[in-house]
């Protein structure tokens, strides 16, 4: 087996754990708040819910061009167990807060050292076959999301029985264990760049957005992560409205976010292909328009198995996404900067889950929690805007075809 193919199925299954852990309790935070923290009013706890959510977004958008910098002259494995490491600690420690306010501490100290996704995207991205790029990607991000889709899953289960305090301390030692995986068999042929060839953060920065298409694709990133993750705060308390009664909340939270990961599971590598067919940039495109249309009927559900057949519709598109992004990235990155570019991708990632948390949590405190979905299909859809003008026509000029 090729080297760059070892390399992607170990950190699929890495990333299947990552996710898998990860998301055992990311979605389930208002609930945690709610019942662990002392915060009762709904206004409140799904305002603290939006700000704590994306504090861990605040810090990793600020240090990720900082660590893709560092990954491109030491190396991309070094920077995947860095993040593994540390994250493993900081998430079981986070299962001993008292407070809010020692929650968002933690959530922000993880921030600073996290990102072991982008590291992973970065290393397959360095190492895999430009014609391939698009099918790899896909392969990572369908891999991502069948954790995402489990995590919720198990979470909502594990709720009932053990607590919410405790799947911390089970998140942490999944991440553990995936990190030792990497450790163990992932290899990286990584040579220094000479010293010579060495550029300053500064000269970074401006080689990276004086490239006209970079620019374009990191403002469709963060518009994309804004409009998708303005959900996640109200999710299970729009969960909870359209049920008879407050029983199994996290269950049902769980299984609808299952159903959209399902969905992504099975898009994301086929329409990778495609992207490598007839173009990543027609792929995002559609992808787009149709996640955007998918929005309006989730406002106007009356069951939450409306709920999870809409959801599964959406997840079918955001398999097209980010894979996309992340492939007409890499065709139009030199290999020497893949993963600074991808550094600062992340951190225009990072922008969007801190943004979009933060204002759905307000929209839905201050409007309503159906006025959301509206607000996120109108994001989706000027995205789409976005992408048509200043996307589809520079890769049928350009190497990005």
């Amino acid at each position: 087996m090729d080297s760059w193919k070892r390399n992607l199925y170990v950190l699929c299954f890495a990333m299947f754990i990552t996710m898998v852990a990860m998301s055992m309790i990311m979605p389930f935070l208002p609930l945690f708040i709610q019942s662990e923290l002392g915060i009762s009013d709904p206004h409140q706890v799904t305002a603290w819910a939006g700000i704590v959510f994306g504090a861990n977004f605040l810090t990793a958008a600020l240090v990720s061009p900082i660590w893709g910098n560092l990954a491109d002259k030491y190396g991309r494995k070094i920077m995947i167990l860095r993040s593994g490491y540390c994250m493993s600690v900081i998430i079981t420690l986070t299962g001993f807060v008292g407070n809010v306010w020692q929650l968002l501490g933690l959530r922000l100290l993880n921030g600073m050292v996290g990102g072991i996704i982008p590291a992973s995207t970065a290393l397959v991205a360095s190492t895999t076959p430009r014609e391939k790029a698009g099918w790899a990607q896909g392969m990572l991000q369908s891999s991502a999301v069948a954790g995402g889709i489990m995590g919720p899953f198990f979470g909502g289960l594990l709720a009932d029985y053990i607590g919410f305090r405790l799947i911390f301390s089970c998140t942490g030692l999944l991440i553990l264990l995936a990190t030792v995986l990497i450790t163990v068999t992932v290899k990286e042929n990584f040579t220094p760049p000479p010293a010579r060839e060495r550029t300053s953060f500064r000269e970074d920065a401006r080689l990276i957005f004086a490239s006209k298409p970079l620019p374009a694709l990191f403002l469709v990133t963060v518009m994309i992560q804004f409009a998708l993750f303005s959900i996640v705060p109200v999710l299970p308390i729009y969960v909870q409205s359209l049920l008879a009664s407050n029983e199994r909340v996290a269950f049902y939270t769980g299984l609808v976010q299952a159903a959209m990961g399902l969905a992504n599971v099975l898009a994301a590598p086929q329409l990778g292909k495609l992207g490598d067919r007839y173009g990543s940039h027609k792929v995002l495109l559609v992808c787009l328009i149709v996640a955007a249309l998918s929005f309006i009927p989730q406002a106007m559900v009356t069951s939450v198995w409306q709920l999870v057949m809409l959801r599964f519709v959406l997840g079918l598109c955001l398999g097209g996404l980010l894979p996309a992004v992340n492939a007409l990235l890499q065709r139009f990155t030199p290999q020497e900067r893949v993963s600074r570019v991808y550094g600062y991708n992340n951190a225009f990632v990072c922008l969007g889950n801190v943004l979009g948390p933060s204002s759905g949590g307000l929209i839905a405190g201050y409007i309503s929690l159906r006025g959301v979905f509206l607000m996120t299909s109108a994001f989706l859809l000027l995205n789409a805007l976005w992408v048509a003008y200043s996307l589809a026509r520079k890769p049928l000029r350009g190497q990005a075809s």
